[in-house]
């Protein structure tokens, strides 16, 4: 019922910031956004000193993903970099960090919203704990939606505007968007027998993130909530026995597999999830008066 409550006040909720959305709609208006801020990006007398670096006629950006440097997801946030720099037409560049570099995975939202990092690239999940409508956007309840119809409901039928209208009330200083569908993933690896029933869930120490993590521990299992590098020292320390990161991919990188004896692929914890891409709201409003300036 709580949870209810807020996700009707946030559906409710009224924003008075300038619509993010005539600036930035989809990955292609991000790219072209963030190259347009390489333009107008300057330090504002008084403020913190931004993550931002010149060099000559090219503004750098600093983008810290969640992910490992190993991680298959570190790849494709790369390719998202690339692309965007080749857009730029080298008027920017984006630096792309793995996790760790400046902050903990689960605190870029944070980072980027006070000017720490520029960018990052991470999933809705990582921010849970703000607020658990933060679900919808990737570790939400089965519906029977694929994530490709997921993703639709974010850019066709209202996702991104009451994404827009939560990190408002969060009064997170940010920008962004979904891309990248991901299947439904599996329930993970396990040192021990993994479970064949409902019943077989009580006492194993699990970790996963978001509504899942209150999904396992209503169904008895003790829960904790760890980014990616954290999860195989946690494994050998047996401060967890079992856990779900997102793909074998993934999860191989970073060596599941050296630490589990069994993989348990079907699963209904997470049917779907998305890349959340985030920029700092500042230079994104430097970017349209700078656009709006020039036209």
């Amino acid at each position: 019922m709580e949870n209810t409550k807020e996700l009707s006040s946030v559906t409710k909720l009224a924003t008075t910031a300038v619509s993010r959305r005539k600036v930035l709609t989809g990955a292609t208006a991000v790219a072209a956004t963030a190259a347009l801020a390489a333009c107008g990006k300057k330090e504002e007398a008084g403020s913190a000193a931004p993550a931002v670096s010149t060099g000559g006629s090219t503004i750098t950006l600093k983008m810290q993903g969640s992910w490992g440097a190993n991680d298959i997801f570190s790849e494709m946030a790369q390719l998202y970099v690339n692309r965007v720099n080749e857009m730029a037409g080298g008027r920017l560049k984006i630096e792309y960090l793995p996790a760790g570099a400046v902050v903990k995975p689960f605190e870029i939202i944070d980072a980027v919203s006070k000017g720490v990092l520029d960018a990052g690239h991470h999933v809705s999940g990582y921010w849970y704990g703000k607020s658990k409508v933060a679900s919808l956007f990737g570790t939400g309840p089965v519906n029977g939606a694929t994530p490709e119809i997921g993703l639709s409901w974010i850019h066709r039928g209202g996702g991104q505007e009451l994404w827009e209208k939560l990190v408002t009330k969060l009064n997170l200083n940010v920008v962004g968007f979904f891309t990248f569908p991901m299947p439904s993933q599996p329930l993970g690896w396990f040192k021990n027998r993994p479970p064949q029933k409902g019943g077989d869930l009580k006492g194993f120490k699990y970790r996963t993130i978001g509504l899942a993590a209150d999904l396992m521990q209503e169904l008895g299992m003790a829960v904790a909530q760890l980014p990616g590098g954290e999860i195989v020292p946690a494994m050998q320390r047996g401060v967890i026995d079992a856990f779900e990161f997102n793909n074998p991919t993934s999860d191989m990188r970073f060596g599941a597999q050296d630490v589990a004896k069994y993989y348990s692929m079907g699963s209904f914890h997470q049917a779907q999830e998305f890349f959340e891409i985030v920029f700092q709201q500042r230079q994104v409003q430097l970017a349209a008066r700078r656009s709006q300036s020039n036209s």
